[in-house]
Order: structure tokens, then sequence, then C-alpha cells
């Protein structure tokens, strides 16, 4: 079925409105392919009937922001984050003794393998810090990908990567399931997701010590992206750090935000 430029641009400008995510006409082909299979369940016969569909059906938006967000995502994404984490940001939260455990935000989880490997981070490092309490929040925009991350079950690419990339922890914190695996209980306690749009308030019970906001802000324009950053900085307590994607850099913007090191921003100021 031909998509044609009108209508291509009406679900474009859907796109934006729905989620922010700023597309343009290069993305035909995405589009279509991803919306297709959408109109063939519902019965509709043509492009112009689904975008009068999406005007009258709230529940048929909720599909369509599932079907043209990106939900890529894989265990343990970018090893230079995962070491300062690790080897930095651990040991100085664990340092300051506080009594309220450490609260992280992963933003955009997506099917929330980097929720869970914040949480086996956290766990791994209890061995040096038993005291050290957390809590790691995952939010998405898609329910599609929300159901996905709650039920922890994973199997294909994301799986093989992270067996191949860190085999112990792969055994000691994955179980079998099916044809794939599943996050074991010791993990999944201290994660929960939460549906949440990056444009929306930042989530309830704010202040958070860590934000992984990675590989979102290349979908949004300049606009949205300074959006996007002051609710995440909305989140945060005074001593927080964000975390960003390895494409991704906001000197250019006008934030709340100072470079820290590469994917790292603390809040604007002298380093605390």
């Amino acid at each position: 079925m031909e998509l044609r430029d009108d209508h291509l641009s009406a679900l474009i400008a859907l796109v934006r409105q729905h989620t922010g995510i700023a597309m343009n006409e290069h993305k035909r082909v995405l589009l279509q392919g991803r919306l297709l299979p959408r109109l063939r369940a519902l019965g509709i016969a043509s492009w112009a009937a689904y975008i009068e569909r999406l005007a009258s059906d709230r529940t048929e938006v909720t599909s369509f922001i599932d079907s043209v967000t990106t939900n890529d995502t894989v265990f343990f994404r970018t090893p230079a984050v995962w070491a300062w984490l690790s080897e930095t940001f651990l040991p100085a939260f664990a340092a300051q003794g506080r009594a309220a455990p450490l609260r992280i935000w992963s933003a955009a989880a997506a099917t929330g393998e980097e929720a869970y490997s914040l949480a086996m981070s956290c766990l791994e490092y209890q061995a040096q810090a038993p005291g050290l309490r957390f809590e790691i929040l995952g939010t998405d925009i898609s329910h599609a990908a929300l159901a996905t991350a709650r039920a922890g079950a994973y199997r294909g690419r994301s799986v093989a990567r992270f067996e191949a990339d860190r085999p112990a922890l792969f055994r000691k914190y994955l179980v079998a399931h099916g044809d794939g695996v599943k996050v074991g209980p010791d993990v999944a306690q201290h994660v929960r997701f939460d549906q949440h749009n990056l444009l929306g308030r930042p989530p309830r019970g704010a202040a958070f010590d860590l934000v992984m906001l990675r590989n979102v802000l290349i979908y949004f324009d300049a606009e949205h992206q300074q959006q996007v950053l002051a609710g995440a900085r909305a989140a945060m307590g005074p001593s927080a750090r964000l975390v960003l994607g390895e494409q991704e850099s906001i000197t250019r913007l006008q934030t709340a935000f100072a470079f820290e090191q590469a994917h790292v921003y603390r809040i604007g100021g002298e380093p605390s």
C-alpha cells in the first residue's frame, strides 16, 4: 500500500504530537514497515482511514506509539559506562554514607535490559559495600516494551551478547526460561517499570542520584531535547549524574548540565 506524501506528512506530525520524536520524509520505509501490520490487523484499507482512526481512537494511539518508537537495547551497552559506574560512581556514592538508598532512573528503558544491568552492577558492588541499598525505576513511552521489561524474559541477540561478554554475570543472575533466559528474583526485586513520556512531568518521587538517558535525545529536535533535559534535571538530586549515549552531546545546548567525562554530565557548577 503506497504511502503518499500527504499521508506521510500527517503520520510524521502524529509521531511528533504523541511522542515528541522528530521524523522526516526519509522515514517513509520505516513507517510503512511498522504500521502496515496495524492496518492489516484492523482491516483498514487506506492510510487516510488509519489517520482518521488515530484521531478518534485513543486505544489505537497507544498501539501507534508502540509501533513507531524504537526499542532496541542490550545488556551492558557501552562498556565504558559500566566501568565508570562500578569504579567511580558507586564508590563515590558509598563513601558518602547516606542513609537513603541509591535511586536510579533508567529513562527510555525500552525492554528493560539497561535497568536490569544497573541492578546487577549494584548487586556486584555490594560485595565491597554491604550496606549499599538501591532502587531502580525504568520508564518508557511504549506499553509493549514495558510488558517485556516487566516479564524480564529474553532471548536472541541481546542474550547471546551478554553471555559472550560477561559469562560470570550471565550465569549468576539469569535463569533458563523456555528457549531463552529470565532475570532472577534477586535482580528483579530492585527494579520497577512505569509508563512515562519524556516530554511530560518527571516521575513521582524524584531526587534521583543517577539518570540514564542514553540514545534517546538523538530522536528529538533541539527544542524537545531542551525540554527532555529540563525534565531530567527536575528529577535529579543536587549531586546527581546524568549519563547520555555515545552519539549524544549537549554542549551546544543551554542546559543545567556540565560535562564531566565521556558520556557523563553533572549539574552545572563546581564538581561535587
